[in-house]
């Protein structure tokens, strides 16, 4: 069966292929249909956002459709930035302005008060109408500066005190087991082997 991401970002594609990549799946992104807009993300919380970008393309497809909406929320910035975590620098910000502003908002706020959790919803669509939502979490603080080349996003400011290292140093398939999406994308796995059974295909 022939599932697709709903995502241009790279990043995201190549963890969630990795992750469900041992099942019967051609997995599929939406660099392979140029023709389909983003939705705008106007949606009030990831969840939202997440079934907005699944149900379009879904449609749109008459295919099966995963989309993720994720984001950081620090504690001391009163959970920013949250929804807006991709465009924190501004609309098509890239990962280093991101980055960099978020060091400037913590400027001076000490390492033990830098609590922050990494947070993502995972949405999957059917051409049925059918569709469902699953949450993944992990919590962390955000280091003084950046450390690591892995990963993407904030990956190189997110310090995991379980394994003493951001998550830009960890290993993918350790990232990749204890991350927001690879713990959202766990849940899912069950569902989508259900649907892959002949008699529950849409």
């Amino acid at each position: 069966m022939k599932i697709v991401l709903a995502t241009r970002n790279k990043g995201k594609a190549r963890e969630i292929k990795e992750i469900l990549g041992d099942l019967d799946l051609e997995i599929v992104t939406l660099d392979d249909f140029p023709e389909i807009p983003m939705p705008i993300e106007d949606g009030k919380s990831f969840k939202e956002n997440a079934l907005k970008k699944a149900r379009l393309v879904a449609r749109h497809l008459n295919m099966p459709a995963i989309a993720d909406d994720s984001g950081i929320e620090v504690d001391a910035l009163n959970k920013r930035p949250g929804i807006f975590s991709a465009r924190y620098a501004g609309e098509n910000a890239t990962d280093e302005e991101n980055n960099s502003k978020l060091l400037h908002e913590l400027n001076g706020i000490p390492f033990d008060k830098r609590r922050a959790a990494y947070k993502c919803v995972i949405a999957l669509a059917l051409p049925s109408g059918a569709e469902e939502t699953v949450e993944g979490g992990c919590q962390g603080f955000i280091a003084l500066e950046p450390e690591g080349n892995g990963g993407f996003g904030y990956d190189p400011l997110f310090y995991v005190p379980e394994y003493g290292k951001t998550m830009a140093d960890l290993s993918p398939e350790i990232k990749n087991r204890i991350s927001h999406r690879g713990r959202a994308l766990a849940k899912l796995r069950k569902r989508i082997i259900e649907i892959l059974k002949p008699h529950t295909l849409p």
